[in-house]
């Protein structure tokens, strides 16, 4: 009974368990937030990319009406043009809804940086129409602006972007029908 008063005695192996299990415990709680984090973070950014896809599609699908009242309207007329390199342009213009639409084909391909820009010739003045990606597919675009008032059209190759007023020269000029 003397040494039970001296000696120190060694806690329960049920205790030691607890102890250590309890210090481990702070370590899940960090992962299972962090894993909490990262999956609701992964579900906003989902639910984020959705509505931005449905958007995207809203627009396309509105533009794609647009372009199809141009295409229809009853005083639509057209002209049509070649660039050296093949490339085929047509563009449908409807005075009395002052709009037109480019649909062009086997443009060549752009470098990087550089994009083809669409613009109205208000007789001899440049306006902005709007920008075709470099791709070399075929493009079909509602120009930008009034259509009414033009006298022509063409395009340029300008770095991404656009620009104010063409910086190169003309890869097509084409004079609308009256």
């Amino acid at each position: 009974m003397e040494k039970i008063r001296h000696i120190r005695q060694e806690p329960p192996p049920v205790a030691q368990y607890r102890t250590h299990r309890l210090r481990r415990l702070p370590r899940f709680t960090l992962a299972a937030a962090i894993a909490i984090g990262i999956a609701g973070g992964v579900a906003f950014w989902q639910h984020q990319e959705a509505g931005d896809a449905r958007t995207r599609a809203e627009h396309a699908q509105a533009g794609a009406a647009e372009v199809s009242r141009v295409l229809t309207a009853s005083d639509a007329t057209y002209t049509s043009g070649r660039t050296k390199d093949g490339a085929r342009a047509t563009v449908v213009v409807s005075r009395e809804r002052d709009q037109a639409v480019m649909l062009a084909s086997g443009l060549p391909a752009l470098p990087k940086g550089k994009v083809y820009q669409l613009w109205f010739d208000d007789d001899g003045a440049m306006r902005d129409a709007g920008l075709l990606d470099g791709d070399t597919g075929a493009h079909t675009v509602l120009m930008h602006g009034p259509a009414r008032a033009a006298s022509g059209i063409g395009i340029t190759v300008e770095p991404s972007g656009g620009s104010p007023a063409p910086t190169a020269r003309p890869v097509m000029v084409m004079e609308l029908p009256v």
